[in-house]
């Protein structure tokens, strides 16, 4: 997250359009992989924000490396997220108006680890059992996938 740790330095907390990725990775049970965040101890899709140059792709791929360790075969955008219901405060203050891509990932490799800077643990929910203490822009994401489950699971 250089970028947008070079461009607080100048704005501070003041409201930002941030571009990013979240992935919906899921494994051969259909369960839904989550992050348990170290910033505000929620639950959040693995992701994050996109930096100069890079495409939606790039970012779910680079966030996917940096955050469980995996690699992503192949993604399918499921939608684009925007708007005032995607507005966030971070507990450091940071307001963001988030515009994330999410793409929907069956087909990864590697072993999921847990990066220490950024997550307490991972682990698979069933999309019935997902928790409910969730980062308040991956809550607004995820009911939108619970609607389309069926589809997510068919393939």
């Amino acid at each position: 997250m250089g970028y947008i740790f070079d461009l607080r330095k100048h704005i501070g907390t003041k409201p930002i359009i941030m571009v990013g990725a979240g992935i919906v990775i899921t494994d051969e049970k259909n369960r839904i992989l989550l992050q348990r965040r170290k910033d505000n101890n929620t639950w959040s899709l693995i992701g994050g924000s996109m930096e100069p140059g890079e495409t939606f792709e790039e970012t779910a791929k680079r966030e996917a490396k940096e955050e469980a360790g995996i690699t992503l075969n192949k993604l399918e955008l499921i939608k684009v997220f925007s708007g005032k219901e995607m507005y966030h405060r971070y507990p450091n203050g940071d307001e963001v108006y988030n515009v994330a891509g999410i793409f929907l990932v069956k087909d990864y490799s590697g072993e999921i680890i847990v990066n220490d800077h950024e997550s307490h643990e991972h682990k698979f929910f069933d999309i019935k059992e997902i928790p409910s203490k969730l980062n308040p822009p991956d809550a607004i994401m995820l009911e939108y996938i619970k609607n389309i489950i069926d589809k997510i699971k068919e393939g």
